[in-house]
């Protein structure tokens, strides 16, 4: 399995028992959707291996208590403590209206409501207090927040997203 066809679940945070389980904090909104998985990718040195679950239940609110097939003890958790969760992309639920996923809008095509196409999503920069639609429009970088206030409209066949800025944010890039 690739990186490419997977989307990031969680990371391993700390072990939770002598035998071998872990936690992992969950990247998501929904964790009970995933408190049930029969198996997960580990991030072990750069390569997806598939881990077969045991048993796993929700603690607390975003971890995942999670009992591996063959980690039986403290040793076996500490070698794969800290690694990154991975699950096929079809395992994600389907969004529908203006939700989205972050991956699935990266290459769409930004739209203003008055200063029309401005440009195409490049990213997703989520590491601010508020995530941004990084754009590229002609080279430059325009940086538009991630506001259900600005999101008018996400058009998942023609691949473009409608916005409605404030005025002035989109003039302060050109």
């Amino acid at each position: 399995m690739r990186k490419e066809d997977c989307f990031y679940l969680g990371k391993i945070v700390k072990k939770y028992s002598f035998k071998g389980e872990v936690l992992a904090k969950l990247d998501t909104d929904q964790p009970e959707l995933y408190e049930n998985l029969d198996a997960i990718f580990l991030n072990l040195r750069n390569n997806l291996v598939p881990f077969f679950i045991e048993r796993s239940q929700l603690h607390k609110s975003e971890l995942l208590r999670i009992k591996f097939e063959d980690v039986d003890e403290e040793a076996d958790a500490d070698a794969i403590m800290k690694s990154d969760l991975y699950l096929p992309l079809d395992l994600l639920p389907k969004l529908e209206g203006n939700k989205f996923y972050f991956h699935e809008v990266i290459g769409f095509a930004i739209e203003d409501v008055k200063h029309g196409k401005v440009g195409t999503i490049k990213a997703i920069n989520d590491s601010t207090a508020q995530s941004l639609f990084e754009i590229d429009r002609n080279g430059v970088e325009v940086l538009i927040p991630m506001n259900d206030e600005f999101i008018v409209k996400v058009d998942r066949d023609n691949k473009t997203i409608l916005v409605n800025t404030p005025e002035g944010l989109i003039d302060l890039y050109l």
